[in-house]
């Protein structure tokens, strides 16, 4: 059945479109778009009012879609003051929440650059540690970035984010030297609530 109307739940305008056209020009480029196409108007509207994940769960790996919360574990979150802006990113224990780690605050970027290099410092972090927990990131797009060992941003390179190119080449880098048995997975927003290492800046 053909799709007429397109839900956007993340990009520069969110609702409901009847149009591709209208779709793509609020989702092509902006970093972490969630959108997709509904037969009807009903659906469409009914959808946006549920989680983005909930449409698209099927499409995620298997290693991405344990139902159950592993423990003990790590879980990382980034948090943004705009996008892009000023960004950092943590890790902390599943359990009690306490801090396993605290980046320091990087110029002009991202959400998704901060999700992926908290993955990445977590997997060096519990490599030099001989630990294999799991880790647990609420971030589809850091999820398949360091699965393919690449930082797949759009965002420009400039003389304020410099520092921060810098550590995303060293992520992908560790990525491509190292290997790790530690599982990768996504947390369930829609199911379990907030990752245990979210900021609360929402």
């Amino acid at each position: 059945m053909k799709n007429n109307f397109y839900t956007i739940w993340k990009g520069r305008k969110i609702g409901v479109f009847n149009s591709w056209k209208e779709c793509k020009e609020h989702t092509s480029g902006f970093e972490g778009a969630q959108y997709k196409g509904f037969p009807t108007e009903i659906e469409a509207k009914n959808a946006l009012k549920k989680s983005y994940w909930l449409f698209v769960e099927k499409k995620i790996p298997k290693i991405y879609t344990n139902k159950n919360i592993e423990m003990p574990s790590i879980a990382v979150d980034a948090a943004c003051s705009k996008n892009p802006g000023d960004m950092e990113y943590r890790g902390v224990w599943v359990e009690t929440k306490k801090e396993f780690f605290h980046s320091k605050i990087y110029k002009n970027g991202t959400n998704n650059i901060g999700e992926f290099l908290a993955i990445v410092h977590c997997l060096a972090l519990l490599k030099r540690q001989n630990s294999n927990l799991p880790i647990y990131s609420d971030s589809f797009n850091a999820l398949t970035w360091v699965k393919n060992r690449k930082c797949k941003t759009k965002l420009e390179k400039n003389k304020e984010n410099e520092e921060l190119f810098a550590i995303i080449e060293r992520a992908e880098n560790w990525l491509k030297e190292n290997q790790y048995s530690n599982k990768i997975l996504k947390w369930h927003t829609e199911s379990w609530g907030e990752i245990p290492a979210d900021f609360g800046r929402k």
